[in-house]
């Protein structure tokens, strides 16, 4: 047996599934991982049988790879990553690759990529969405770092990305040092924005129209047909239909309270940073932190008197309405987004393609959505649109959308239901 085309270091579930994904699209892999029980039981279950070679020692998995060796680490972002820069490289030889594919911070990214070429090695930072599912079956794949290592792991990485309805791969280069990561960053900020907005939509029509779960999940279905098409808006569709044992819906016992790995917040740093107003990813992000003092809020509601005005006006105007408020902030928050990523552009020297980040969230990722092709044709008709809502066909959303846009905006202050995100798009 020849050696492997590629080896990945770190078997948990998103590891464990690339893994397998590039198995199953005709690659040789090395695996390794510290805790070596992991290996046994990974080459004995789920590897079995497959072109995926266990490995028990960093020695002998360095060894087991074709040059230049390409290594993937799915290790946990921190110090780990630096830790097994540090092992790996005095055991690799020049031109070799070593490829991050965990939530690292960009700065990270970028000091790790110079220190890495320093040593005559090759360096790249990939953001990896689509959770555990896109890594098995297809995720996108945002890869930056050394520009020579693209040609060695485009093969690969471009077979195992999702596809878009054409065929083209939801993977291409992003640019320099933390390009990738940077991509990858603000995808999960918007990921962060596009939930507080569910959230909000929901809120208004439980609250506002008294609406029951049944009621939403029809009307999020009817919303994933058209233009709000999406992965987050086709699974709120499915949770709000999902009954507990007793019958009752289950969203409602679920816990009003959001935690957060990081990214969302280091979005809006990135932005306070660039003097950019990220503004509705950020009230997103505030949104979580306040839902976490659960005990606080629990105790204020006993203090602070709310006031609301019970609503009387057209419930299906209103429901439309909301959609309307719901689509338009999403262009903000995707507006706002690209405007950052072209502030970190000039700031770091990057020369990123607007419109295949656009087609690189297309297909595998959370955040897919049908209108990112759109983003991707306003690209393409202007590289240079200093800002998505200049273009034409947004401008026309926009313009369509905002008197429903401003309603609910005015009828959820008079109803007490606060829409951070919404009113924050607005103001923009």
């Amino acid at each position: 047996m020849g050696r492997s085309d590629i080896g990945v270091i770190g078997l948990a579930v998103m590891g464990e599934n690339l893994v397998m994904n590039m198995a199953n699209h005709g690659f040789t892999v090395s695996v390794f991982n510290r805790t070596v029980e992991k290996v046994k039981n990974f080459a004995q279950g789920r590897a079995k049988g497959h072109t995926i070679v266990p490995t028990y020692s960093l020695e002998e998995f360095v060894a087991s790879l074709e040059k230049p060796r390409r290594i993937m680490m799915m290790v946990k972002a921190g110090k780990p990553v630096d830790d097994n820069i540090e092992k790996l490289l005095p055991l690799l030889e020049e031109g070799d690759i070593i490829i991050d594919g965990g939530n690292s911070h960009f700065p990270d990214t970028q000091r790790r990529c110079e220190y890495v070429e320093s040593k005559g090695m090759l360096y790249v930072g990939c953001g990896v969405s689509g959770g555990e599912l896109g890594a098995l079956k297809g995720p996108s794949l945002m890869p930056g770092g050394s520009p020579a290592a693209w040609e060695h792991v485009r093969p690969i990485l471009q077979a195992i990305a999702a596809k878009t309805e054409d065929g083209t791969p939801c993977c291409q280069w992003v640019g320099d040092g933390g390009a990738g990561h940077f991509v990858k960053m603000v995808h999960n900020g918007i990921e962060y924005g596009d939930m507080e907005l569910i959230c909000e939509a929901y809120h208004l029509m439980k609250k506002v129209l008294h609406l029951s779960e049944d009621e939403m999940h029809e009307i999020f279905s009817k919303w994933n047909e058209g233009e709000l098409d999406s992965y987050l808006i086709e699974i709120t569709r499915d949770i709000l239909a999902y009954k507990d044992t007793d019958g009752a819906p289950l969203v409602t016992k679920i816990l009003d309270t959001a935690g957060q790995k990081g990214t969302g917040k280091w979005t809006a740093i990135a932005a306070l940073d660039e003097g950019i107003p990220l503004t509705l990813i950020g009230e997103a992000v505030f949104a979580r932190c306040l839902s976490a003092q659960k005990e606080e809020r629990v105790r204020a509601s006993k203090v602070l008197p709310g006031q609301e005005e019970e609503f009387n006006g057209d419930r299906d105007a209103f429901i439309a309405q909301i959609r309307d408020a719901l689509y338009a902030s999403k262009i903000i928050s995707y507006a706002q987004g690209y405007v950052l990523m072209r502030s970190a552009a000039k700031t770091y020297g990057w020369n990123l393609a607007y419109g295949d980040i656009a087609l690189m969230w297309r297909g595998g990722c959370i955040i897919r959505s049908i209108f990112l092709g759109e983003i991707k044709k306003a690209f393409d008709k202007n590289p240079d649109l200093e800002n998505l809502l200049l273009d034409d066909y947004f401008k026309e959303i926009i313009t369509r959308t905002l008197p429903g846009w401003r309603k609910v905006c005015a009828q959820s202050v008079l109803s007490g239901i606060p829409i951070p995100a919404m009113t924050s798009a607005l103001a923009y």
